[in-house]
């Protein structure tokens, strides 16, 4: 008989984290690999597939190599994953057509556009709780399939299959036999009904997406199959869980009360807060989401999404040369007070929640001569705190009451000066667990309860620890000042677009 032990696959924007987890919540093994980021064209990003699956079978057999736990000793296997992330392969062969197309991509705003001009917007955020933006995959659908005839034709006939990453590792896993995804991957389509959990016909029909190509809809926990081909992993093995990379991470917090909040630190920034079984449909810019679901059960949340957070500091790292490592920002920012009146705005990739501008960009301004690369690292960690300000302050609105305090995950929550200021500016305590890597952990949470390894959410409650409290130390007046500084900047950033 197989141990309790749960394979979980954090398959992330630049790389795929595995944990090997037992079932006292303790990580017995883990590996990351990095992989290619493609940059087209300005305002496009795509992602190799193959280098995607190679960095989850490098990772996997890392991780278990790091055990001394045999893969036919795995109870059960939890997916997390980026999740706009577009990919369409042919169903017979597996075989992917071209790039996948990443959350970040810009490359659909005209298309998006268009459809607000032809008056879309108001269904599909009454329907899909989304707003009409690049970054969900519904438009990354049509603008590949308006790429070719041959493939809208084939995709009609059901011979194309769409999915985010999860539903290609899915796939991939059980060697062609399930072509499915879950509630929390599906709400981020543009496609899905909020209310129903399914594809919503008229959504399908308004952005040109033929349902024949769309994945089955199953709960974020219980089996969606089993593994097969043994080229990865033994027969046999379930796949218990999947669901979005925020989603997972709101688990992994344990925040499994209405009210429980977290914000993830990678790639981009993530506020989830959950809101139970109401679905709050956000008046302030915000997104209502999937939070998870299980057979006869759906809990909602309401998120606010950057685009940037740690990309902010791989461009100082890679695309300026102040630093040699990400690590070394922390440090180079302390070595001044402040940032000396330099204001970042980390726009990359247009402007998330609540502003909603895919034609914004990055701003750095406020420089002087005695500007030095010390404020420049210092401004790019306030603006990644002050960003997410707004983006909370906006749920605030919408829930009617303070969010506080919030858990915090991610690579970049382990840069105590980010962690500082982001409770200075939000006057919020921020809460940071022993173990940041909670996307992993809240897939091997669900994987586990769907395996019947743990029984309850209380269960799971349990296993949280709190490593370190952030308390704000900023005087509410000196806050509002800084806020008001940094708004002048990020305003002139949108209204240049």
């Amino acid at each position: 008989m197989p141990s309790d032990h749960i394979l979980a696959i954090d398959q992330g924007t630049t790389g795929t984290t595995v944990l090997l987890v037992g079932s006292r919540g303790e990580i017995r093994g883990r590996a990351t690999r990095e992989f290619r980021q493609i940059f087209p064209k300005p305002g496009w990003v795509e992602h190799d597939p193959d280098d995607i699956w190679s960095s989850v079978r490098e990772a996997l057999r890392e991780a278990l190599r790091s055990s001394g736990v045999r893969a036919d000793k795995i109870s059960a296997i939890g997916i997390a994953n980026q999740r706009e992330t577009t990919l369409l392969w042919d169903r017979r062969t597996g075989r992917p057509f071209g790039n996948a197309i990443v959350w970040q991509d810009r490359r659909t705003a005209d298309l998006c556009a268009e459809f607000r001009r032809r008056g879309l917007e108001r269904a599909v955020l009454s329907r899909s709780g989304l707003r009409l933006d690049p970054y969900f995959s519904g438009t990354k659908i049509r603008w590949l399939l308006d790429g070719s005839r041959r493939l809208r034709r084939r995709a009609e006939a059901g011979e194309i299959a769409f999915g985010t990453m999860d539903s290609f590792l899915l796939y991939r896993l059980t060697g062609g036999a399930v072509h499915a995804t879950d509630a929390t991957n599906a709400s981020r389509t543009l496609l899905m009904n909020l209310r129903g959990l399914d594809w919503d016909p008229l959504l399908c029909r308004a952005l040109g997406v033929p349902r024949a190509m769309l994945p089955a809809i199953k709960p974020s926990i219980g089996v969606f199959g089993l593994t097969r081909g043994r080229s990865l992993m033994p027969e046999g093995i379930p796949v218990s869980a999947m669901a979005g990379d925020q989603q997972a991470a709101l688990f992994g917090q344990a925040c499994f009360q209405p009210g429980e909040a977290k914000g993830t630190f990678g790639t981009g920034s993530f506020f989830l807060v959950n809101t139970g079984a109401r679905l709050v449909q956000s008046r302030s810019g915000c997104l209502p989401t999937v939070a998870w679901t299980r057979p006869g059960e759906v809990r909602y949340a309401l998120e606010g999404s950057a685009f940037v957070c740690g990309a902010a500091v791989q461009w100082l790292r890679d695309g300026l040369g102040l630093i040699r490592r990400s690590g070394d920002v922390e440090k180079l920012a302390r070595s001044v007070p402040d940032s000396g009146g330099v204001e970042f705005v980390p726009a990359f990739a247009g402007l998330g929640a609540p502003r909603w501008n895919p034609l914004a960009r990055g701003l750095l301004c406020g420089l002087t001569r005695g500007s030095n690369s010390a404020h420049i690292a210092r401004a790019v960690l306030e603006g990644l705190a002050l960003q997410n300000v707004e983006l909370v302050r906006a749920m605030e609105r919408d829930l009617g009451r303070r969010v506080s305090p919030i858990k915090v995950d991610g690579g970049a929550s382990a840069n105590d000066l980010l962690m500082s200021l982001q409770a200075d500016y939000l006057g919020a305590r921020c809460l940071r667990p022993r173990i940041v890597e909670t996307t992993a952990l809240g897939a091997a949470y669900m994987a586990g309860l769907g395996a019947g390894i743990w029984k309850s959410l209380d269960r799971i409650r349990a296993l949280w620890r709190c490593d370190r409290e952030f308390k704000p130390a900023l005087s509410a007046r000196r806050r509002e000042e800084r806020l008001g500084r940094w708004r002048r900047a990020v305003d002139r950033a949108d209204s240049a677009a």
